[in-house]
């Protein structure tokens, strides 16, 4: 059966926070004092590297209204050393969840640190400051009573614009009420909006179909276009970044159109027209034309002259009937699966984490925060 798209919350696809790392702490001035004991010598012990702050993707999340509540997330501060060689215990790591498909931009300098595409990806965002030295560290045979001691460094601070792109196998595109909710709504337990005016939806809405043979496809229904939606008619080009990341884009044509809206043809050329301004990348992708309504008295003809002036197949479905939808599903599939094959060839790109290792600070590797631990913050 397929599987329901979960959420009614509030969908939130932009935020911007300030993170903070833990300062280090501070290391101790502290000379052994005990009985019987003369000229017992430094034990100043270090300060504890301060806690970093992570970003983790996970697949249960959808949308990053829980981020865009919050505004300031820190770390924990490393404890400073104390006397007898005790160093100071090591701040918490703050682990933020975040859902997949988030991409992490610098405020200040608009750079793209990090992409967030797969579930459990971490990624560290701001990096603990390292624990000051107690006295005990700089005793010597020339100096056996040194009263220097190093203060814990301050941790990183930035600002974060996070971006969340949607992540799905098709991405269902065309003009207002040309069928895609309703669409959606047969081919998955996805509980769109479906009304007989235009803008029913006003946010993505991601469901999941799932084919015999153990096989499933995650599907995109994407906010009605209009012309003149890259300069911000309408609802805009906001939610053309999430078919950015979708495999094959499958393009609905209402065939039997209301009174005063474009026919078929030209209702296909606006939309082409409008994903060809905003990347040419994404107009290239693979594409699946679909003729709606197929219920409708004159779709027939519709449908032919559409084939006809286009020069490729057109399918037809029916979202009331469910005239052609096991084709259509299959068809997908198939176009999914040579995207997949393509990819594997070309070699999937990798995505560039940088130097997640906290080995400079002593922290040791990230496998400490595979899952929440004792020493974990885990927020978000």
């Amino acid at each position: 059966m397929p599987r329901s798209s979960g959420s009614l919350r509030l969908f939130v696809d932009q935020a911007t926070i300030q993170v903070r790392a833990g300062k280090g702490g501070d290391g101790c001035l502290s000379f052994r004092r005990e009985k019987f004991i003369p000229k017992g010598g430094p034990d100043g012990g270090d300060g504890g590297h301060g806690g970093s702050v992570y970003l983790l993707a996970q697949d249960d999340l959808g949308t990053l209204l829980d981020l865009a509540g919050k505004h300031h997330w820190r770390a924990e501060n490393g404890r400073p050393g104390e006397g007898g060689n005790r160093h100071g215990r090591r701040g918490r790591h703050l682990i933020v969840r975040v859902p997949t498909g988030t991409l992490v931009h610098d405020a200040d300098t608009g750079q793209l640190l990090k992409d967030l595409v797969c579930h459990g990806q971490k990624a560290c965002v701001a990096r603990g400051g390292r624990g000051g030295y107690g006295n005990l560290r700089f005793a010597s045979s020339t100096n056996q009573t040194p009263r220097k001691v190093l203060p814990g460094k301050a941790g990183q601070e930035r600002t974060l614009r996070l971006e969340l792109k949607l992540i799905a196998d098709i991405g269902l595109v065309g003009l207002p009420n040309a069928g895609k909710s309703t669409l959606l709504s047969r081919l998955t337990h996805a509980r769109p909006k479906i009304a007989d005016y235009p803008f029913t939806t006003t946010k993505p809405q991601l469901g999941v179909a799932e084919l015999p043979g153990y096989r499933r496809l995650v599907l995109a229904d994407i906010p009605g276009l209009i012309e003149g939606a890259h300069e911000g008619v309408g609802l805009g080009d906001a939610f053309l970044r999430h078919i950015e990341r979708t495999r094959v884009i499958v393009h609905l044509v209402e065939l039997f159109p209301p009174e005063g809206s474009p026919p078929p043809p030209e209702a296909y050329a606006i939309i082409r027209r409008e994903l060809e301004k905003y990347s040419p990348a994404l107009a290239q992708r693979k594409e699946i034309v679909v003729g709606s309504k197929l219920d409708l008295t004159g779709t027939s003809a519709a449908r032919a002259e559409l084939i006809a002036t286009l020069g490729r197949p057109v399918l037809g479905v029916s979202g009331v009937s469910g005239h052609g939808l096991r084709e259509l599903v299959e068809a997908m599939w198939t176009a999914v699966e040579v995207v997949r094959a393509a990819e594997l060839a070309q070699g999937a790109p990798q995505v560039d984490l940088g130097d997640e290792s906290d080995d400079e600070l002593g922290h040791g590797s990230l496998a400490d925060i595979d899952g929440p631990s004792p020493n974990d913050n885990v927020s978000g």
